[in-house]
C-alpha cells in the first residue's frame, strides 16, 4: 500500500460520502477501514464511502463492463456493503465528470443494483435513472417506542419500508433501526422512511438508513417514498399513462422524483464535491488494528 491514498469528499442534499478513487481495484478497503474513514470524529466522516473502480477490475462488476466503464462499489458508513445509493451515484457521476473520466451528458454507472443511466450537467443538478420499483406483497409494520404504523414495502434495488405519519417528530431520534414486522420481510435489514404531506405532489421525509443511522437524505428512499405516495394517492403511471412527479423534501434539501408510464423512475438533485486530499496510510493501518 502506498504511504498516502487520494480521497475526495462530496454530498448530495447533505448525504455525504468519502470518495476513494481506485481504478484498478488495488486498495484493500476492509469493513473496518471503511468504518474508520467514515467516522465523524476520528476519521474523515461520511454517511458512506464511494469506491471508484473500473468495472472490468472488480469481480462483482465485470459482467457490466460492456455497458458501464465505472463501478460504484458503495459501502455504508459502518463498513457494510449496500446494493445502491441514489445520492451516492449522483456524487459518483459528478466526481467522474470533475476529473475528466466522462464528459457532461448521459453516462452509465455500474452498481450492485444494476447499471444506472445518469445525466450530468456541467453545473447544477444531476438526474439518475433509478430503474423500476418493486412492490413486494405482504403487510409490513414499523415501530418507534409504543407507536406502530403500517408501511409500504418498496424495493429500489435495496429495501425500504415507507410509513406515513402525522408529524416527523414521531420518528424519534432514528439512531437505532426502527423495529419492523414480520422479520421475514427484510432478512438483511431495511431503510425506513417516515413521511408527512406538504401539499399536492409534495411530501417531506426522515430516514433511518441501514448501516448508517439517520441521514440528511436518501436518494433511493426518496424514490420509494414517491412511489408509495403515488399508490396511496391512487396514481399508477403504468395504468394511467401519465407521469407521476413528487417533490420530496429531506433534511438536507429537495429531490424531484418522476415515475414514468414504463415504470422507470428518475431522480433529480444536486451533487457537490467539497474537498480533496490524501489519507495517511499509516493512520489507516493503526485505526483498523
Amino acid at each position: 500500500m502506498s504511504t498516502r491514498i487520494a480521497f475526495l469528499k462530496g454530498h448530495g442534499t447533505e448525504n455525504d460520502f468519502v470518495i476513494v478513487p481506485d481504478p484498478e481495484n488495488v486498495i484493500d478497503l476492509s469493513p473496518a477501514a471503511v468504518a474508520a474513514l467514515c467516522d465523524r470524529r476520528a476519521g474523515i466522516g461520511g454517511d458512506g464511502l464511494l469506491h471508484v473502480v473500473r468495472s472490468a477490475a472488480h469481480p462483482e462488476a465485470r459482467d457490466m463492463a460492456a455497458e458501464a466503464e465505472w463501478f460504484m462499489d458503495y459501502r455504508n458508513g459502518d463498513g457494510s456493503v449496500s446494493e445502491m445509493c441514489g445520492n451516492g451515484v449522483r456524487v459518483f457521476a459528478r466526481y467522474l465528470q470533475r476529473v475528466g473520466h466522462v464528459a457532461e451528458g448521459d453516462i452509465a454507472v455500474a452498481t450492485r443494483g444494476g447499471v444506472k443511466t445518469v445525466h450530468v450537467a456541467k453545473d447544477g443538478d444531476v438526474t439518475v435513472g433509478m430503474g423500476k420499483a418493486r412492490l413486494p406483497e405482504g403487510d409490513v409494520t414499523v415501530s418507534v417506542g409504543e407507536r406502530s404504523w403500517p408501511a409500504r414495502n418498496v424495493n429500489m434495488g435495496n429495501p425500504h419500508a415507507v410509513a406515513f405519519v402525522d408529524d416527523l417528530a414521531l420518528a424519534g431520534d432514528l439512531y437505532s433501526p426502527p423495529p419492523f414486522s414480520p422479520p421475514a420481510a427484510y432478512p438483511e435489514g431495511v431503510n425506513v422512511e417516515f413521511v408527512v404531506d406538504r401539499g399536492p405532489g409534495h411530501v417531506a421525509m426522515r430516514v433511518h438508513e441501514r448501516g448508517a443511522g439517520e441521514t440528511r437524505s436518501c436518494g433511493t428512499g426518496a424514490c420509494a417514498v414517491a412511489v408509495a405516495a403515488a399508490r396511496r394517492d391512487g396514481a399508477d403511471p403504468a395504468v394511467t399513462g401519465t407521469h407521476a412527479t413528487y417533490t420530496v423534501d429531506v433534511p438536507g434539501g429537495t429531490l424531484v422524483i418522476t415515475e414514468r408510464p414504463d415504470g422507470q423512475i428518475e431522480m433529480t438533485g444536486p451533487a457537490v464535491i467539497v474537498a480533496e486530499g490524501e489519507i495517511d496510510a499509516e493512520w489507516l493501518e493503526n485505526a483498523i488494528r
